[in-house]
C-alpha cells in the first residue's frame, strides 16, 4: 500500500509523534511513543538494540502505528502493517537527524552509553485516516 501525501507529512513534517504497538511474546500489547519518518514507501522507526519494541519487532513482525499532528489533534493516522526488515546501516546519521527534526539539535543526546542504533522500516497494510 502506498503512502500518500497526507500520511507522508504527518511523518516527515513537524514534531508529531507516534504510537507503535507492538506484541509481546504472549501476545499482550505493548505501546511505545517514538520519533517517526517516512521514506515515501515505508513508515521508518529509529531505536535502539535491547529495547523492547525492538524485540518484539524482531520476533513478531505485525504492529500498528498511530500517528497525531501536534498542531490538531483531530488530524491523525492509524496504520497496520509489517516490520519489513531492519538495518544499522545510517540509523546513526539518521537518528541525529531526528534530534534535530525534534530537539533542535546537532546530535542525538545519548540516554545510554554505548547504544546500538537500528532503523525498522514498516510497511503499511491498511491505513484509516482522520482529517
Amino acid at each position: 500500500m502506498k503512502i500518500d501525501e497526507f500520511v507522508y507529512k504527518l511523518c516527515t513534517e513537524g514534531k508529531n509523534f507516534a504510537s507503535l504497538a507492538t506484541l509481546m511474546p504472549d501476545g499482550s500489547p505493548q505501546v511505545s511513543v517514538t520519533w517517526v519518518d517516512s521514506d515515501g514507501e515505508y513508515i521508518i522507526i529509529n531505536t535502539a538494540d535491547g529495547r523492547v519494541k525492538t524485540e518484539n519487532m524482531r520476533r513478531d513482525r505485525r504492529v500498528a502505528v498511530s500517528i497525531t499532528d501536534t498542531g490538531n489533534p483531530y488530524r491523525q493516522v492509524m496504520i497496520m502493517g509489517s516490520v519489513e526488515g531492519d538495518t544499522y546501516e545510517g540509523a546513526e546519521e539518521h537518528i541525529n537527524r531526528m534530534a534535530r527534526k525534534y530537539l533542535k539539535l546537532d546530535t542525538y543526546p545519548r540516554t545510554r552509553k554505548n547504544e546500538k542504533r537500528v532503523i525498522f522500516r514498516i510497511k503499511p497494510e491498511k491505513i484509516f485516516k482522520l482529517t
